[in-house]
């Protein structure tokens, strides 16, 4: 059972960590290219909705056919991206490469196909810890990762940083061996249904607290990629070294290791829906205070730590909501679903960072929408029920 979660740890360590560090290509690639700031904000937007929507049909092809082709198919699709990527010279080729093909690479190797593993191969009493310790290793893979990621560039340049990076991604195939035993086609903890998917679906649909908690994890996705994608560049405008860029996002990183981790824990002791609302409410005051504080290198590494601790401190509690709801059988397809608001999150925060800067020349309003949504989020969580609607995925829809 070691080797297995070790395994999953490594794999969202590199999967997490690769997807942290494209905010750093922004600034270089774009002024290489003679491209606005739009541009790539464009295709990395783009990546955030094509994760969330291959997500779900990869989290169905896992449930019903194991998650092992699933994980070396987005293991290929992640390496033959970035190498791509480095050898887009249009507007459409940046979004097929670093939009769609990273995304898919995304989806098959990341949270929505691992956390389920996990959430299957421990007992429930388990269950929290483990997806927090997951979770963690993708905030270690940030704090380790983007920070190498930006010596790399320094030392080779951003062109042959993506060659490099392109071919460490296959170690990933490593360590998604030890994860096929854990699918939905071995699940016996939740009901196995003579239904398509699309059927469980709706069934679920129907459940007013997975609602809530699909729209609101939109507000999680929309300020996690904001900041990855675009904080190298606000700092950068700000007057200071790139490398405080891949500080910051290292720094979040790494003090979301904790954020994850006790987050996890607390969700197997306390209601998880009010630990959802402790954290939204978290994310409005630091970033309240970020944009009272003066900017500094001191500022800002206060602000990326503060802001860690609550980053990727959502998706444990999240997770692990859909196996209360609906046990484990067709989490993968379900957690797709919920990942999917997330990413649609994604795109929006990725996308909106863009036009504001073309359009304003800074990022303040951004912020501000960023504060507005967090507080809509912490009132959405507020009356999730925490309890068993499996028997709403047996009736008829």
């Amino acid at each position: 059972m070691k080797t297995v979660v070790l395994s999953a740890c490594l794999l969202i360590l590199l999967s997490i960590g690769f997807r942290a560090g494209f905010g750093l290509f922004l600034q270089p690639m774009s002024e290489a290219r003679g491209w606005g700031r739009d541009v790539l904000s464009l295709a990395l937007a783009i990546q955030n909705l094509a994760w969330g929507v291959i997500a779900v049909f990869a989290g169905g092809l896992a449930d019903r056919y194991g998650n092992l082709k699933v994980l070396l198919t987005g293991v290929v699709c992640y390496a033959v991206a970035m190498w791509c990527m480095a050898h887009a010279t249009t507007e459409l080729e940046i979004i097929a490469t670093a939009g769609v093909l990273v995304g898919a690479g995304i989806a098959g190797t990341s949270f929505g196909i691992v956390l389920p593993a996990m959430a299957r191969a421990v007992p429930k009493e388990r269950r929290g810890q483990v997806l927090g310790i997951v979770t963690a290793a993708g905030s270690f893979g940030q704090f380790l990762v983007v920070p190498a990621m930006q010596g790399l560039i320094e030392l080779s340049g951003w062109f042959y940083a993506l060659h490099y990076l392109g071919f460490a991604a296959f170690f990933m195939a490593l360590f998604a061996l030890p994860l096929s035993s854990f699918s939905g086609t071995a699940d016996n903890s939740g009901p196995d249904l003579d239904a398509s998917l699309v059927e469980i679906l709706f069934r679920a649909l129907r459940v007013r607290s997975f609602v809530l908690l699909v729209i609101g994890f939109f507000v999680c996705g929309f300020h996690v990629a904001f900041i990855t994608v675009h904080m190298p560049s606000f700092l950068v405008d700000l007057g200071l070294s790139p490398r405080v860029g891949g500080w910051s996002i290292g720094m979040i990183g790494f003090c979301n290791i904790f954020g994850a981790y006790f987050s996890g824990v607390e969700s197997s002791r306390h209601p998880t829906q009010r630990i959802l609302v402790f954290i939204y409410c978290g994310r409005v005051v630091v970033i309240g205070v970020f944009l009272l504080m003066p900017m500094t290198l001191i500022g800002v590494l206060v602000f990326s730590a503060l802001m860690g601790f609550f980053w990727l401190a959502t998706v444990p509690p999240t997770s692990g909501l859909v196996a209360v709801f609906f046990g484990t059988r067709y989490m993968t397809f379900l957690y797709g679903i919920v990942l999917l608001s997330h990413q649609i999150g994604g795109f929006c925060g990725v996308w909106m960072g863009g036009c504001f800067y073309e359009t304003f020349g800074n990022y303040n309003g951004i912020w501000i929408v960023g504060m507005i949504l967090g507080g809509a989020a912490a009132l959405l969580h507020w009356p999730i029920r925490e309890q068993d609607y499996t028997a709403r995925l047996k009736e008829a829809a």
